[in-house]
């Protein structure tokens, strides 16, 4: 099963930017990924669980790395762009 998923992150620190980059850089990391990102948030697109996995994984090691931040995500059936079902 594929499922996509809108996150934004809100890092609750005044240098957030290092915060948003590095969590997207680690998420563009993992080729089973497709990853795409925009001034508002960054969708994540591939296997449930494969997307599930890498999310919890990453969103640890921010929290470990930069401290406390919120991330609001959208989890959504399969709208790839490039979506094997079409």
């Amino acid at each position: 099963m594929k499922l996509s998923v809108e996150i934004s992150m809100y890092p609750l620190k005044e240098e957030f930017i290092p915060a948003i980059q590095g969590f997207i850089d680690r998420l563009n990391s993992h080729p089973a990924l497709q990853v795409f990102t925009n001034t508002m948030s960054t969708q994540v697109f591939g296997d449930y669980d494969v997307v599930m996995d890498i999310l919890k994984m990453e969103m640890r090691a921010s929290y470990e790395q930069f401290g406390r931040a919120i991330f609001v995500c959208k989890f959504i059936g399969d709208l790839s762009p490039v979506a094997e079902n079409d």
